[in-house]
């Protein structure tokens, strides 16, 4: 009776421990810069984002700041990268708005992808939800879906 309840724990806290770890290279914490994605995400809001999560239209991605000069030369965060790792770069907050897997709909409107073109492969279309005070696909066109750390699946002010 004692050996099967030290294997039955034993199992437990191996599970568990795995599920840690899992966590540990799928899920990480940002903190949120900017009022670009107010008023979902304001400044300072931690968002948890799930590292490979989904990329649709719609929802809501953390990726790298595109600073030309720099990130352009310096390789994407890998998935399993360290919380470190990850905290060592600069991120921002968007929302989907159209990827390569989106049909054309509607005329263009103001600057940016035009709407009637298909995105080319490899580029997403992002949108901050607060227009008056972001940067995003409307000044800066296309962006990279390699420099996409993930899906944000929750967060917190």
């Amino acid at each position: 009776m004692a050996r099967r309840r030290y294997w039955a724990v034993s199992a437990t806290a191996l599970s568990l421990a795995g599920v840690a770890v899992l966590l540990r290279y799928t899920v990480v914490r940002v903190t949120v810069r900017g009022s670009s994605m107010a008023p979902v995400c304001e400044a300072g809001a931690r968002v948890l984002v799930h590292r490979g999560g989904r990329i649709a239209v719609g929802r809501v991605v953390v990726l790298e700041c595109p600073v030309p000069a720099v990130s352009r030369h310096l390789p994407s965060v890998h998935r399993a990268a360290s919380s470190r790792a990850v905290a060592a770069r600069r991120w921002i907050i968007k929302r989907v708005g159209r990827s390569p897997a989106t049909q054309p709909a509607g005329p263009r409107a103001g600057p940016g992808p035009s709407a009637d073109h298909m995105v080319p492969p490899g580029r997403l279309v992002l949108l901050g939800d607060n227009p008056m005070n972001s940067d995003d696909s409307r000044q800066a066109g296309y962006f990279p879906v390699e420099r996409v750390l993930g899906t944000v699946v929750g967060h917190q002010a």
